[in-house]
């Protein structure tokens, strides 16, 4: 059934909530509309160490349960950066592949819940790597190790890996509302509970935003 919709393929660049009808303003046109339904998710957050524009999807992940699966990393040396329940649960789904993964983690404690922490540590597979971040991404077309740092002591090292995953939270698309709506205090807008509804009347929020 043709029911009259239509889809544009632009990136939406402000939205005024202001005033009703109201305002979306894209790349290429300006509409107007009484109802808006923002679903514009939330994006991985990267480290940007110097490899990482080179070798993303080459090695760098964002999603091991997306990715983890591949030819590329299976039965190699992995590595996820964090250190909370997201980090336990990718570095614990990806010994289901590896030959061993390395967590590793800026402070000398996880964040992870009691019970999280008890299954990383003492899973066989997972190793810990404390007080240590992430540098840089060796390898030239394909992720071949990774350079880390100890904080407390400053010594670096390379630790040969087939990959590495970040696990270090998301952060909502939601920039381009310029503040308009109520968000919590990372960003992720609010909604009513068990509803769509947000602060401004007609407008709705829904996934991962």
């Amino acid at each position: 059934l043709d029911y009259g919709t239509r889809s544009f393929q632009e990136d939406v660049l402000h939205a005024d909530l202001s005033r009703r009808p109201f305002r979306v303003k894209t790349s290429e046109r300006e509409v107007e509309t009484h109802a808006l339904i923002i679903a514009t998710g939330a994006t991985a957050k990267r480290l940007n160490v110097p490899g990482e524009p080179r070798l993303w999807n080459h090695g760098i992940s964002a999603c091991a349960v997306c990715d983890g699966a591949l030819p590329i990393f299976r039965n190699k040396d992995l590595v996820v950066i964090g250190g909370g329940d997201t980090a336990v649960e990718e570095a614990t789904y990806l010994t289901k592949f590896a030959s061993k993964v390395y967590l590793v983690h800026r402070r000398n404690e996880l964040r992870a819940s009691k019970i999280m922490q008890e299954r990383a540590l003492k899973h066989p597979k997972i190793q810990l790597v404390w007080d240590t971040v992430l540098e840089d991404a060796e390898g030239t077309d394909r992720v071949t190790g990774a350079k880390l740092k100890n904080l407390k002591t400053g010594a670096a090292r390379t630790l040969p890996c087939g990959g590495i995953f970040y696990a270090i939270g998301h952060e909502p698309n939601a920039k381009f509302l310029a503040g308009q709506l109520e968000t919590d205090e990372v960003g992720y807008i609010k909604v009513r509970p068990g509803r769509t509804l947000t602060s401004v009347e007609g407008v709705f929020a829904c996934g991962d935003v």
